[in-house]
C-alpha cells in the first residue's frame, strides 16, 4: 500500500505540473497584450506606450514565456505564489481568504445531495419498475438535464425577484446560502441517485444476497448488513470526486450568486488577466482535486478487501 501511495503522489505532482503549464500557456497566448491589459486594469484607459512598456518590464513580461514560467515555478517550490499584478495582494493569502466561503458552500451542497440521493436511490432500487421507481428516476433525469446556470437563474427569479424571500447574491447568513446550495446540491443529487440505484440493483442480484434470502433473513437485515456496504463503494468514489470539484470552487454557481469563493476569484482574475492570481487559483484547485482523488483511492482500498494495489 505504501508503494502505491508514493506512486500516486508522484502522479499527483505530474498532473498538477501539467495543469500549470497548460494554464500558463493559455493565458499568455490568449488574444490581447498582457502588459496593456494589466496597465489598463491598474491605471485606466488613458495610457501612453511608454507606460505600457514600463509595466511589461517591471512584471517580467518582456522575457520569453518559458522563462516567465520557470521563474514562477521556482517561487512556487518555495511556497510563494507571488503577488497579484493588479492589486499587489499576496496570492496565497487571497486564496486562503476566499477558501472558507467555498468550503461552506461545498459541504452544505454535499450534505443536501446525500440527504436526497441515498434514500431516493435505495428506495428506487428496492421498488424497481414500480411507480415509485419511475417517479424517482424521472426526478433524477430532470436534475441531470438542468444546467446549473439555468437552475440558479430560475431560483433567483422565483425566490428573490418574484417572492422576495431570499437574497439573490452575496455571502452572509443562512439565507444567502440556501439558493447556491440548492443549485449545486440538486444537480449532484440527481447523478448520485442514479448511481446509488444502479449499484444497489447490482448488489441485490449477487449470489450472497440470494443465499441470505434463502436462509430466511429479513429484508432489513439483508439490506443494511449485506447489501448497503458494498453498494456504497462506487457512490463513495463519486462523492469524493465531487467534493474535490466543489472544494476547488464551483465556478458557475459562485459567479451567478456572487459568492466570494475561489471560483468567483478565478473568474475575476481571468477577466483582469491577472496572471499570478489565475495561476495560483488553478494550482490550488488542481492540488485539491488531485489529493481528493488520492484520498478516495485509499479509502476504497480499506472498504473493499478485494482490491490489491501491489503485485504479490
Amino acid at each position: 500500500m505504501l508503494k502505491y501511495v508514493l506512486k500516486r503522489f508522484l502522479l499527483v505532482f505530474v498532473v498538477v505540473l501539467g495543469v500549470t503549464v497548460v494554464t500558463f500557456s493559455a493565458m499568455h497566448f490568449a488574444p490581447g497584450d498582457p502588459a496593456e491589459m494589466i496597465a489598463v486594469a491598474r491605471y485606466g484607459e488613458d495610457l501612453t506606450q511608454g507606460e505600457i512598456e514600463w509595466v511589461r518590464a517591471t512584471e517580467g513580461l518582456d522575457a520569453p514565456v518559458y522563462i516567465q514560467y520557470l521563474r514562477w515555478l521556482e517561487h512556487v517550490l518555495h511556497l510563494d505564489l507571488g503577488k497579484s499584478q493588479i492589486t499587489y495582494e499576496d496570492v496565497l493569502e487571497e486564496i486562503l481568504t476566499r477558501f472558507p466561503a467555498t468550503l461552506v458552500l461545498a459541504i452544505s451542497s454535499l450534505i443536501l445531495s446525500l440527504l436526497i440521493a441515498l434514500p431516493t436511490g435505495i428506495i428506487s432500487a428496492i421498488r424497481k419498475n414500480t411507480i415509485v421507481d419511475n417517479a424517482c428516476m424521472t426526478g433524477a433525469l430532470l436534475g441531470v438535464s438542468m444546467p446549473n446556470f439555468w437552475l440558479g437563474l430560475l431560483l433567483i427569479w422565483l425566490f428573490s425577484l418574484s417572492l422576495g424571500l431570499l437574497p439573490s447574491f452575496g455571502y452572509g447568513g443562512i439565507k444567502h446560502l440556501i439558493l447556491p446550495t440548492i443549485t449545486l446540491g440538486t444537480s449532484m443529487a440527481a447523478i448520485t441517485t442514479r448511481l446509488t440505484r444502479s449499484s444497489m440493483l447490482d448488489v441485490l442480484n449477487q449470489d450472497y444476497i440470494v443465499m441470505a434470502k434463502a436462509k430466511g433473513l429479513d429484508a432489513r437485515t439483508i439490506l443494511l448488513k449485506h447489501a448497503l456496504k458494498n453498494a456504497m463503494l462506487p457512490v463513495i468514489t463519486f462523492v469524493g470526486l465531487q467534493l474535490g470539484f466543489l472544494l476547488g470552487g464551483a465556478v458557475i454557481v459562485e459567479t451567478i450568486f456572487a459568492w466570494p469563493g475561489i471560483g468567483k476569484l478565478l473568474v475575476d482574475s481571468i477577466y483582469a488577466r491577472d496572471f499570478a492570481l489565475v495561476q495560483g487559483c488553478v494550482l490550488f484547485i488542481a492540488v485539491i482535486f488531485a489529493l481528493s482523488n488520492l484520498a478516495v483511492d485509499i479509502i476504497y482500498a480499506y472498504l473493499d478487501p478485494r482490491i490489491r494495489y501491489e503485485k504479490k
